[in-house]
């Protein structure tokens, strides 16, 4: 039995050959892999061995050769192929053992160059392993070192069946494709966001006990290739608790992605993926506070999101409530320890320090929703402060402490579902209105939600109000100055109610539906 070995990823390398070895297997190598097996003690030939040609263009040529694919691609049960085996002198092969140069890895460096990309594309690689794929009957193909103890087991029990080798074939041909689609993104141009073939690859993190509901299968994967920058649930890393659901999952990357927004010290608590309680405050104690008190009913099993290392102070105002997650860039030891008391709370962290994802354009983020026989892509809703100019409508101009907070409304907004309304006053989030058909409905929810706090609160607007009843219903609340899109048939009348409400009013010329 005969089997080509040849890996970048070492992984179990020594334990694999030296099974197959005193199995009787002959093993042929290249580079880095066959001294490695040297160094061992594991019987090694060259693959120039088999191909009587030496590896040249500085290893860029040393598979590509009828005695090596050949050998591969040779169907054992057909007895042509046996035939013409014979006549060229050619030995079939019975095992390719390999995975991939680094390419994704490579260029994922800050100081990666073109030319280390085109030197980490690996072709001989992908071409031994689609060979044995296809012929996957024949051959046994193994791309990941996670398989190697079962192959081997299976291999010394002469218990490699048929479905075995097709979940092999399997893996390797997706090995490929999660490949070749890491060096398309690469190279394709920044600005073409949307090519007409694209491809995602992915890794699962992990699998999940249901989806949405008990009845519904699911597990989380991260996109592979690309470093994860900012904030993330993929990063993350699990300190204390259960596991989390899918659910969970929604929710923390709501979380984060909210407070990634803000610069001060902010605090969110979400529920069902919509912000219940949000606020800024250069202390994170107040933050927090504030934040609960937006709606603490709501916040009860709900996901708490910092942008800020977790105190003990904060901790021990934290462990007051129950809460379902707590996601932040990392904990003060006291901290966790106070925190960890509880039993069933979750608690992740996404790194030290305070990371604001700032807009940027050469490398726009793209968001992905399926539905039914497709999918939508769009880039993310990023919208930096300079992209955002504020124009006031009214008679009455915003206060500067009614500017203040109408920017944090602005920010809050967006993270809201449509119809979206919030309330804030003095940097916290008091009355939220989500998901409604009908604005007006959302304002009078948000203003039921704050009770006396919307008098002197203001208003932000995820689209323009096509009909006055909304400012009507906000100024009635008590609200004071309202920050919205503009762009409605009914802007003059709007504005108008809103000037007989002594309302300042100020437009964006944006909109920041969530659907």
């Amino acid at each position: 039995m005969r089997a080509i070995i040849s890996v970048s990823d070492k992984t179990g390398l020594i334990d694999l050959a030296s099974g197959l070895a005193n199995e009787g297997w002959e093993i042929f190598s290249t580079g880095g892999t066959k001294k490695a097996l040297v160094d061992a003690g594991v019987a090694v030939h060259s693959v120039s061995d088999v191909t009587g040609f030496p590896e040249i263009l500085e290893g860029r040529v040393k598979t590509l050769h009828p005695h090596i694919h050949g050998g591969i691609l040779a169907k054992k049960d057909d007895a042509e192929h046996v035939r013409q085996l014979a006549e060229h002198g050619i030995e079939a092969i019975d095992l390719v053992v390999v995975n991939l140069y680094p390419f994704a890895q490579t260029v994922a460096r800050p100081d990666a160059t073109l030319s280390d990309a085109l030197e980490n594309i690996d072709i001989g690689g992908p071409t031994m392993i689609r060979a044995a794929a296809k012929n996957f009957p024949s051959v046994l193909i193994v791309v990941d070192p996670a398989d190697y103890p079962e192959v081997l087991r299976r291999i010394t029990e002469g218990s490699v069946d048929l479905e075995m080798r097709k979940i092999l074939a399997q893996k390797a041909f997706q090995h490929t494709a999660t490949y070749d689609t890491a060096i398309a993104h690469y190279l394709r141009p920044a600005q073409q966001l949307f090519p007409p073939e694209l491809t995602l690859a992915m890794s699962k993190v992990t699998d999940l006990r249901y989806g949405e509901n008990p009845h519904q299968s699911a597990a989380f994967y991260r996109e592979k290739g690309r470093p994860v920058t900012g904030l993330s649930v993929a990063a993350a890393t699990q300190l204390h608790g259960k596991e989390l659901s899918y659910n969970n999952i929604l929710d923390l990357d709501a979380a984060i992605g909210i407070v990634n927004d803000f610069g001060a010290p902010t605090v969110v608590v979400v529920k069902h993926h919509n912000p219940c309680g949000l606020a800024s405050n250069a202390d994170l104690t107040e933050a927090y506070r504030r934040a609960l008190a937006g709606d603490p009913i709501s916040a009860f099993g709900g996901i708490v999101g910092f942008n800020r290392v977790v105190d003990a102070v904060t901790a021990e105002e934290i462990a007051r409530t129950h809460y379902d997650v707590l996601i932040a860039p990392g904990y003060e030891e006291a901290a966790l320890e106070r925190l960890k008391r509880k039993r069933d709370m979750r608690i992740l962290a996404v790194g030290d320090g305070v990371t604001v994802q700032e807009p940027n354009e050469s490398t726009p983020r793209l968001e992905v929703r399926q539905v039914s026989g497709g999918y939508l892509i769009q880039t993310r809703d990023e919208i930096s402060d300079d992209d955002i100019q504020l124009q006031p409508v009214t008679a009455r101009r915003p206060t500067l402490e009614e500017i203040t907070d109408l920017i944090f409304a602005w920010r809050s907004v967006k993270h809201v579902k449509s119809n979206a309304i919030v309330l804030v006053k003095e940097g916290a989030l008091v009355g939220v209105g989500a998901g409604q058909p009908n604005r007006a409905l959302s304002v009078e929810i948000a203003a039921k939600q704050a009770k006396d706090r919307a008098v002197g609160s203001v208003l932000a607007s995820d689209a323009f109000f096509p009909f006055p009843d909304g400012v009507e219903l906000a100024a009635r609340a008590g609200v004071t100055a309202i920050i919205q899109p503009g762009g409605s048939l009914r802007d003059e009348e709007v504005i108008r109610i809103a000037n007989r409400n002594r309302l300042a009013m100020v437009f964006t010329s944006r909109r920041h539906f969530k659907h």
